[in-house]
């Protein structure tokens, strides 16, 4: 079938809205700041056949991008192996397996299928972080974590709604695993609900154009996906491009860790990480779907014209992570795979592709979602809580203006909960909020700036626990711009400010009332020669106080 560019346009709009819908749905409805505020969620739809990705909102994480279709496709496979139970309509499976193509384990993924003359047409799927998911520390981010049992409950792909109706035995489960189990029936129904949305979005979609019109276009749209980014790539000059990113340390041995990678370009981008670290004792590995979706969501940041669709991976090619700490095999431990280890992924496909096309690429970002795990007791409201903070960073400068300050993390567009709704859900007060004046790393146009923030707990007690990255190493300059100001964590206890072994990573630090927390989070590296820049643009960060770094 010949679909006209008008009612290819319509529908490709069309299926967007339907994952928007789907998104704005699961926001409103969540009770999880993480979720309600922050918006650490996706919504997507997947090919019925082998769960390749058809479309993803907009709102939804990057990351997810490509977990999501790897997820989407193990449930079919399992299914199709009489090795998970076969769907019927109304049924929603539940999964957060990280080697079934998950991320870490507070990720947790819904799957719907949706039929259509009585087969299943695609399958629609969701992403929530969820703020615990049981394990040895409150909020999941165990940062010295030998096993992912110490992470929390893994769950392989189970029907938590059968026919529409909700396992109570499976729901009781999950409950008795996790911590602040009262509150998670929010998330879940309206995680459930944004499928629902979907299904009957998509219907109508299918209602008013028709299914082979419909599905014609979905081929169609995958087709020139995959072409336009076959086009991006032949306009790169051919070569072999290498680049160097490091983790700070795995959270158990303090010594980095390398993420190697050679991109060589020619008919295809080939991206080879032989020569990385080798899997690590602490939670810093990640799982092959992370690993392949952080390259897939690199490459979008550098042509963001190209549709989100699974035809715009066709041009690419992952090798080399078999054997290294980028290809995570069970038990090892993953907690910091999808908020930072994928971040380090991105930034050494940055760091090798501006030497190709300086043009289009910036040096590195901040590059840490900067996860702080709060959990404790509040006598006033008498209940437990788990809190988790998130915060921005500088991105880096590029070839046209400088980088952007408090930026999300790379892999997502989760913006931090407002400080407001912390202090009202969680006994926290707020000393500052403000921008890291000085962080960004000079150049002819300079990174942006990162965050400052600092938390007092005000009443009860608490442990507070942090997987975050860039403390050793600051982000990368590009083409002769200075690196960005690196993350830095001071727990004050007693008037005594106490510094991580890890600089970002540790975990069950007692904290009491009147304890405060300080983070200073990544800024952006520079770009080009800093004797290059612009002498009012100097003098603009000197009156503006952006230098020295701290």
């Amino acid at each position: 079938m010949t679909l006209d560019p008008i009612t290819l346009s319509v529908i490709q709009a069309g299926l967007q809205q339907v994952c928007d819908e789907m998104d704005l749905s699961f926001s409103r409805a969540a009770f999880s700041p993480v979720i309600a505020e922050a918006n650490d969620r996706s919504d997507g739809i997947y090919s019925a056949q082998d769960g390749s990705l058809i479309a993803q909102g907009a709102g939804g994480l990057p990351v997810f991008v490509g977990t999501m279709q790897y997820s989407t496709r193990t449930l079919i496979e399992m299914i199709g192996q009489g090795t998970v139970a076969a769907p019927k309509p109304d049924d929603v499976y539940i999964v957060n397996d990280p080697y079934l193509g998950g991320t870490h384990l507070m990720d947790v993924r819904f799957a719907r299928p949706f039929y259509r003359g009585g087969k299943i047409w695609c399958w629609l799927s969701n992403t929530g972080h969820w703020p615990d998911t049981g394990g040895s520390v409150p909020g999941g981010f165990s940062a010295s974590a030998t096993a992912v049992e110490q992470e929390g409950l893994r769950l392989p792909p189970v029907r938590l709604f059968k026919e529409g109706v909700l396992d109570r035995e499976i729901y009781a489960i999950i409950c008795s695993n996790i911590r602040v189990a009262d509150q998670r029936i929010g998330d879940v129904k309206a995680q459930a609900a944004a499928l629902k949305v979907g299904e009957v979005r998509l219907g109508a979609l299918l209602d008013r154009y028709g299914d082979d019109t419909v599905e014609a276009a979905i081929a169609e749209l995958r087709v020139r996906a995959r072409d336009q980014m076959a086009a991006h790539i032949a306009a790169v000059p051919d070569g072999r491009y290498e680049a160097v990113a490091y983790v700070d340390s795995d959270g158990v041995v303090n010594e980095p860790l390398e993420i190697r990678l050679a991109v060589t370009v020619g008919e295809r981008l080939s991206f080879d990480f032989t020569g990385s670290s080798a899997p690590c004792i602490g939670p810093m590995n990640s799982v092959r779907a992370t690993t392949l979706s952080s390259v897939y969501l690199a490459v979008r940041h550098i042509f963001p014209d190209v549709p989100i669709s699974a035809g715009a991976f066709e041009p690419l090619e992952v090798v080399g992570i078999e054997g290294t700490f980028l290809d995570a095999q069970y038990p090892r431990p993953v907690s910091g795979c999808a908020a930072e280890v994928s971040q380090r992924i991105a930034e050494a496909v940055f760091a090798a592709l501006v030497k190709a096309i300086p043009e289009r690429v910036t040096a590195a970002p901040a590059g840490t979602s900067g996860n702080f795990a709060l959990g404790g007791y509040d006598p006033e409201r008498d209940r437990s809580f788990v809190m988790y903070q998130l915060s921005g960073g500088g991105y880096g400068g590029n070839a046209d203006h400088d980088g952007l300050s408090n930026g999300c993390s790379t892999i997502g567009i989760s913006k931090a909960p407002p400080v407001e709704i912390m202090e009202q859900q969680f006994p926290v007060l707020y000393h500052r909020y403000a921008l890291r004046e000085g962080s960004g790393g000079a150049g002819t146009h300079r990174g942006g700036l990162g965050l400052d923030y600092e938390i007092e707990l005000r009443r009860g007690a608490a442990r507070a626990s942090f997987v975050m990255d860039h403390g050793r190493f600051g982000p990368q300059g590009a083409l002769g711009g200075e690196d960005g100001a690196p993350n830095m964590v001071e727990v004050i206890r007693g008037g005594v400010t106490h510094v991580p072994e890890h600089l970002s990573k540790e975990q069950d630090i007692p904290l009491e009332a009147g304890d405060r927390v300080r983070v200073r989070t990544p800024g952006g590296g520079g770009y080009g020669d800093p004797a290059r820049r612009d002498a009012a643009a100097i003098a603009q960060d000197v009156r503006l106080g952006r230098y020295p770094k701290t």
